[in-house]
C-alpha cells in the first residue's frame, strides 16, 4: 500500500515533524510488523530521522549543512538552488523504518523530518508499508 500525503514547508530551509503523519498511516492500514518506507519525490529535499525532543538539535544541522553548501556558493547550476541540491544528496531522499506491534520502531528521541531546502513549497511525500503479515 502507498500514500501519498502533502506537507506546506513554511521557510526556505526548515525541518518538518512528519512522524505522527506518517504513524496514523500505518494505523489506518492495521500493519503490525512489516517496514514504512518514507520517500519524497523532490531532488531539493530530504527525509531525514534524528532527534525531536531539542529543536536546536535542527538549528545545528541546518547550520552544518549550510557550511558544506552554502547557498551563494559559486555553482554553475543557472536555476540558482544549487545549494538545495548538494544538501539533498547528503541527507538523502529516502528512509526505512521497522514497524513492530503497530507501531514504528523510533529511538526514545527520534522523529521523522522532511527537510526543506528550497522553500518554501508544497512537498510530497511517498509512504510505502510493507506488511509481514499473511492474509
Amino acid at each position: 500500500m502507498i500514500e501519498t500525503i502533502q506537507v506546506n514547508t513554511p521557510d526556505h530551509a526548515v525541518m518538518v515533524d512528519v512522524t505522527d503523519v506518517i504513524a496514523r498511516a500505518i494505523e489506518k492500514h492495521e500493519v503490525r510488523s512489516g517496514i514504512c518506507v518514507v520517500y519524497v519525490p523532490h531532488t531539493t529535499a530530504g527525509i531525514m530521522v534524528n532527534e525531536g525532543a531539542d529543536p536546536a538539535v535542527m538549528d545545528d544541522i541546518l547550520a552544518i549543512l549550510e557550511k558544506l553548501a552554502p547557498w551563494r556558493g559559486g555553482y554553475r547550476h543557472t536555476e540558482g538552488n544549487s545549494a538545495a541540491h548538494m544538501k539533498a544528496i547528503l541527507i538523502g531522499g529516502s528512509k526505512t523504518i521497522i514497524i513492530d506491534g503497530g507501531r514504528l520502531m523510533l529511538g526514545t528521541w527520534e522523529r521523522i523530518f522532511l527537510c526543506e531546502f528550497d522553500g518554501p513549497r508544497t512537498r510530497k511525500i511517498r509512504i510505502k508499508i510493507l506488511s509481514d503479515e499473511r492474509p
